[in-house]
């Protein structure tokens, strides 16, 4: 184990407060300039910023790195590389010049890189890897990962760190006074994700709150989850003076809160956003620092044990475990003349369709609102209703906004999916979002019924693409969609005793419950569409020479619903139902189909 770690078992250390709004008080004349570019511009007043702190009584300090990546800097990748290493040695510079008789820990600190700056995850994850890799050569004794709002993005690093070191890895996540991060996730369950990866030593808090609303989430999670743990809060909340944003002075104030988050059982505690060394002083003459000083063990929540099948789109064979269950689509109009649609609502609900899906603006082209469809379909019919969801056009609050306000009229169960993309036409006047993919979402969702909608839970369930050319990819994704709550899946359309086989591989190693996707062509024409214009769906010529050139329209249907007949037939000892999609919302098929 490392110095760090075995000092941390015996008592508590003191952290540095923070370091951007320090330097921008101590050098006013940088208010509008990264004080992480001192780095590479002016190392002496980097230098002194930590030698303040360590002179404090902080025994841990980050290095100025918090935003040391292209996109917040604006620098070329070398650059960055550059700026890192010499932050770390400034650091090490004021630890040398310090002559403290404690030794001074150097944490790596990396925050988070912008999402909403067009860089994919890829490249994310690549930036932040190089910058851990420095940390790891430069021999440091910890890398923090601060102000993070989800782990997606950096496991993947954290997982390298310790496949080729035993540093100390830390994850700190920033929450709003209400408890929830920029993704959407409680602290309580970004705790609980930290806390089940054995590569993470550390978790904590900060930034984003004061004090007081940092004790009272505090209070949410499990500090007793065999992890050390952090607790550095903002100075408060700043208010804007001379076109600046300033901090009141509450030194006495932070230290008592200090030492409540000590007896908690903080491992580490310092500052955020307007704390200064005047902070880190008072914690260091007021704040025991020895562990058999705890006050009491802080439990998180506990949650209902939940079945899935008591409520939600499982609840339909729940007298009947045999029973297929049968989902339907039906697209939303471009325009607001929905006769058409309703009227092949009541075919489907006098057919036996057990729900109706609405897939959300699927193409990236605008139809109407999937939810508020869902909900004038479920009034008008009695149906049950189930909308697509997808990441592109709305961001955590939004989508929590809109699960939230479906749950209140009624619907519970969701299709979750990351979606498709907007086309290329009109990417110069409209962007997509995607802040996360549909694993992201499910994961805010299953929050939402642990925390908002513990009594009111809503069902959700994934898509599943048996056409992927790399099935292990699909398959671990569906046991990840799993594991986020997912209770059912609706795969992309069948069209052979093949695609049947791999579907049913994909049940046998993941055991998820599958409506196997069944699309009856009604057309030669038709079927060449699908084939060469839809991505993700596969179908073999046999199936397409099937339909006759200049059939009618009678004997394409015919076509269709034997097709149909023929899929649900291969995937009859699988299947747990079928989710259908009909071309040109020609449901009156269904009946045939089903007879």
């Amino acid at each position: 184990m490392s110095e760090l770690l075995n000092i941390l078992r015996e008592h508590k250390i003191i952290a540095d407060g923070a370091f951007g709004t320090y330097f921008q008080s101590k050098y006013g004349d940088n208010d509008n300039v990264a004080p992480e570019r001192a780095n590479l511009t002016d190392r002496s007043k980097v230098v002194a910023i930590h030698k303040d702190y360590i002179a404090a009584g902080a025994r841990l300090i980050r290095t100025n790195t918090f935003a040391s990546n292209t996109i917040s800097l604006g620098m070329n990748f070398m650059e960055v590389l550059a700026n890192v290493r010499n932050a770390v040695a400034a650091a090490r510079t004021a630890v040398r010049e310090s002559f403290v008789r404690d030794k001074v820990f150097i944490a790596g600190d990396i925050g988070p890189i912008p999402k909403d700056s067009g860089a994919d995850h890829s490249q994310i994850v690549n930036e932040y890897m190089t910058i851990a890799d420095i940390f790891i050569e430069e021999k440091l004794d910890m890398i923090l990962f601060e102000t993070q709002a989800e782990l997606s993005d950096i496991l993947p690093v954290i997982h390298h760190i310790k496949e080729v070191s035993d540093m100390p890895v830390w994850v700190q996540f920033s929450v709003n006074q209400f408890g929830y991060s920029n993704a959407g996730l409680s602290a309580r369950k970004l705790w609980e994700l930290a806390a089940a990866d054995d590569d993470i030593d550390g978790i904590g808090l900060n930034c984003g709150i004061g004090p007081a609303h940092m004790e009272k989430i505090l209070k949410t999670v499990n500090l007793d989850c065999g992890k050390f743990v952090s607790v550095l809060p903002n100075a408060g909340y700043p208010k804007l003076f001379m076109n600046r944003l300033t901090f009141s002075n509450n030194i006495g104030y932070f230290s008592e809160k200090a030492g409540v988050f000590a007896r908690m059982g903080a491992d580490i505690i310092g500052g955020c956003c307007g704390t200064d060394p005047a902070n880190i002083e008072d914690i260091r003459r007021t704040v025991s620092l020895q562990h058999n000083d705890k006050i009491k063990t802080v439990a998180g929540q506990t949650h209902e044990a939940f079945d899935p099948c008591d409520t939600g789109l499982l609840s339909v064979r729940k007298n009947d475990p045999t029973h297929k269950i049968i989902a339907v689509e039906l697209v939303p109009p471009v325009n607001a003349d929905d006769e058409k649609l309703l009227d092949a609502a009541n075919i489907l609900k006098n057919a036996g369709a057990d729900v109706v899906t609405f897939p959300d603006s699927p193409s990236g082209r605008t139809r109407a609102d999937a939810v508020l469809m869902a909900e004038k379909v479920k009034n008008e019919t009695g149906l049950r209703v189930m909308p697509h969801i997808c990441c592109r056009d709305k961001n955590a609050i939004a989508i929590r906004a809109t699960i939230l306000g479906a749950r209140l009229n009624g619907i519970e169960d969701f299709l979750v999916i990351t979606g498709d993309p907007v086309p290329v036409m009109i990417r110069q006047t409209t962007k997509s979002v995607f802040n996360f993919d549909s694993i992201g979402m499910m994961n805010i969702i299953s929050d939402m019924n642990e925390e908002i909608l513990k009594s009111h839970r809503v069902s959700y369930g994934g898509a599943i693409n048996h056409n992927r050319v790399n099935l292990n990819i699909e398959i671990e994704r569906v046991k990840k969609k799993m594991k986020a709550g997912a209770t059912f899946f609706l795969s992309q359309p069948v069209f052979s005793a093949r695609q049947a086989e791999i579907l049913k591989g994909i049940k046998e190693q993941t055991g998820a419950v599958i409506l196997v996707g069944i699309m009856p062509l009604v057309s030669r024409r038709n079927a060449m569409f699908m084939k060469s214009e839809m991505s993700g769906i596969n179908i073999p010529d046999e199936v397409i020479n099937r339909y006759p050139e200049d059939g009618s329209r009678e004997e394409g249907e015919a076509v269709g619903v034997a097709l149909a007949k023929d899929i649900m037939a291969a995937t009859e000892d699988f299947a747990d139902g079928y989710y259908f999609s009909f071309p040109f919302n020609r449901v009156g098929m269904l009946k045939k189909i089903m007879e």
